[in-house]
């Protein structure tokens, strides 16, 4: 029985800050201790809802971020690699104009071979770095990555096929660098 006794006491001394109208059940504003807690089980409901909504944001953040980062890394160079394609093109010209007598020449070759193996060169450069010319002849015109220049009549190939490379066409991993330059079949009239 004391120890009844004592939890009765523990009870009345819990108690005596809390307002009378409180104990016996309901608060200040006429609220049952049931309602009230209904409202703060839903509140917490809410909260943590907002909680997950916010981790769900700062987790899709970080993602897109990182790939912002990736990209960056990937694609920094693609200004300078659009610059360097003239001067790619600058020497596949002065390659392709050295007439067939001059290949020949001995006092020649040296230059001819350098010249060559620095078009070699920058074709390894630019496939260290993810830029690899884009195929035109012989394909049918995809304008994601040709630019038609011209249309040609002939016979000889499908209307809508490529059959003349005007200027070469390079991506940069899977993105356009710039689109190849291209003269396309069409029907004789």
């Amino acid at each position: 029985m004391s120890d009844d006794k004592t939890r009765d006491e523990a009870v009345e001394n819990e108690l005596k800050g809390v307002p009378e109208d409180m104990i016996e059940g309901e608060d200040s504003e006429g609220e049952s201790v049931d309602d009230a807690l209904a409202k703060l089980g839903a509140e917490l409901d809410e909260a943590k809802q907002q909680v997950l909504y916010a981790r769900a944001d700062t987790q899709n953040l970080r993602r897109r971020m990182e790939k912002e980062i990736a990209d960056a890394r990937a694609y920094a160079a693609t200004g300078f690699a659009r610059d360097i394609l003239s001067v790619s093109d600058n020497l596949s010209r002065a390659l392709e104009a050295i007439p067939a007598e001059l290949r020949e020449d001995e006092k020649w070759k040296g230059l001819i071979a350098g010249i060559e193996a620095t078009g070699r060169e920058i074709d390894k450069v630019f496939a260290s770095h993810g830029i690899s010319r884009i195929a035109a002849k012989g394909l049918p015109l995809d304008p994601n990555q040709h630019q038609a220049m011209i249309e040609i009549p002939t016979d000889d190939a499908e209307p809508g096929t490529v059959i003349q490379e005007m200027q070469a066409g390079y991506m940069i991993k899977d993105r356009l660098l710039r689109p190849a330059m291209v003269g396309v079949a069409k029907k004789p009239d």
